[in-house]
């Protein structure tokens, strides 16, 4: 509470990407409000961002970049006029604000944004910060030829190697991402601020799961109770495909209800979305065979990104006969709630330079569902196989991971007795969330520096 007696002191936030889609900075603009900072938030507006930040107009201000025009131009001469754009947007906007004593900025994307952070903070004598989430340059190779040795990757490391080691605190998302920029980058004042759930991801009870069905049964039929068979006896108020409300207003699952499968994914290279096909064409094929065993599976992705088209038509190439597809973008609220609505959880990601951590997983946990995920070097800091989900390294394994969580669902002993272990994990996850964890770790590097 003594943080509300004491000036206001300005943060601005730079996110070189739509401010809505990044989470983890938007959770650090709530912390800081929550300790009287005022917040400057820059970075482009393409998705809503969250409440808290748009109730705030006077301590929270969001500075819009105007967005790259598209220009029919070489790939070499888009990139190029793409940074110079960036580059004038972003001193544009910088130069908008209140002197900032903090300048925070996400990283990626590095180009341009460093170098212009780091100018700026010196000319305006503000304390630079440094939120790692992953490195520009190993983002950068995955669409080059030669990969890092790409000579445009090579120099983009260079850059990233150079102003990253000129900011005066850092943040990063691992451990094996602070021991990688000590030992490779020469970097040493980082601290770990693991990502955790806000208190909005939270696990809910049957009848906020029927009350989300019912909504989204307007939208997507494959919530709609089409049948009502083994049900036309009771008393019913309402009935979704997989729950129905009594006139008492008690809720109850349906007993041959489909089983949800949820994937939150960017629909980017870093995430082989042909791996969760695969999978699931093997749960088909297994299914089939024997169909008394298996439930019909629901398989909801949600995101946006540039590859979605193209899975789409792969997915409809496909004759389904147990396995359906929804592509849904929600609304924050909806989001969480379907994510503690769902079975299972899946996550693609296998990080471009195997340092960081999927937040969609973070936020599964913090819903309480487990997680099949893609292996890589250091999601044994999230992740730990058969305590909180399953790790798979080829679509083989997941569709194996997919066949004995779904098989005589939802009554296989096994699969339940393994439940009750990762609701103890998952429980013990969920005890600390981003508010507490942020003023343990990030707080004191704000508080130094006054």
């Amino acid at each position: 509470m003594k943080d509300l007696f004491l000036p206001a002191i300005n943060v601005c936030i730079v996110v070189l990407g739509d401010i809505g889609r990044s989470p983890r900075m938007q959770y650090h603009a709530c912390s800081l409000l929550e300790h009287n900072y005022n917040v400057d938030i820059i970075g482009y507006q393409e998705t809503k961002p969250l409440e808290e930040l748009c109730r705030q107009p006077v301590k929270c201000k969001i500075h819009s970049l105007i967005p790259v025009p598209t220009i029919n131009f070489t790939p070499k001469l888009k990139l190029i006029f793409k940074t110079i754009w960036q580059t004038l947007s972003l001193l544009r906007a910088l130069f908008s604000i209140n002197r900032p004593k903090f300048l925070l900025v996400q990283n990626p994307p590095g180009i341009p944004t460093l170098m212009i952070c780091y100018f700026y903070c010196l000319l305006m004598r503000s304390k630079f910060i440094i939120d790692w989430h992953n490195y520009t340059y190993t983002i950068l190779a995955l669409s080059m030829n030669g990969g890092e040795q790409n000579l445009l990757c090579r120099f983009a490391r260079w850059l990233e190697r150079y102003f990253g080691g000129k900011a005066d605190a850092h943040f990063c998302v691992t451990k094996a991402m602070q021991m990688d920029l000590k030992k490779n980058w020469n970097i040493s004042n980082v601290t770990v601020l693991y990502d955790r759930p806000p208190s909005h991801f939270q696990p809910i009870d049957l009848s906020k799961k029927h009350d989300l069905f019912m909504k989204l049964s307007r939208s997507y039929r494959q919530f709609r109770d089409e049948t009502c068979d083994d049900i036309k006896e009771m008393a019913i108020k309402e009935s979704s495909a997989f729950t129905y409300k009594l006139k008492n207003d008690k809720v109850q699952y349906k007993g041959d209800r489909a089983a949800i499968l949820i994937s939150s994914t960017s629909w980017t290279p870093d995430e082989d979305f042909g791996i969760l096909l695969k999978a699931l064409e093997g749960y088909e094929e297994n299914a089939l065979r024997h169909s008394q065993d298996y439930p019909n599976l629901l398989c909801i992705i949600t995101g946006k990104g540039p590859e979605k088209e193209k899975y789409m038509k792969r997915i409809e190439e496909i004759k389904w006969i147990k396995v359906s597809f929804i592509m849904p973008w929600l609304e924050i609220d909806d989001y969480c709630a379907l994510l503690a609505a769902s079975d299972m959880g899946v996550c693609l990601h296998w990080s471009s330079s195997g340092l960081d951590l999927p937040m969609k997983i973070v936020d599964m946990f913090g819903c309480g569902l487990p997680v099949c995920a893609y292996n890589f070097k250091c999601l044994n800091e999230l992740v730990k196989s058969k305590q909180n989900g399953f790790v798979f390294d080829n679509y083989k394994e997941l569709s194996e991971h997919l066949n004995f969580w779904f098989e005589k669902f939802p009554n296989n002993t096994n699969v339940n007795e393994m439940k009750q272990i990762f609701i103890k994990y998952l429980q013990e996850f969920q005890a600390l969330r981003w508010r507490e964890n942020w003023n343990i770790h990030a707080l004191g590097i704000f508080n130094e520096y006054l």
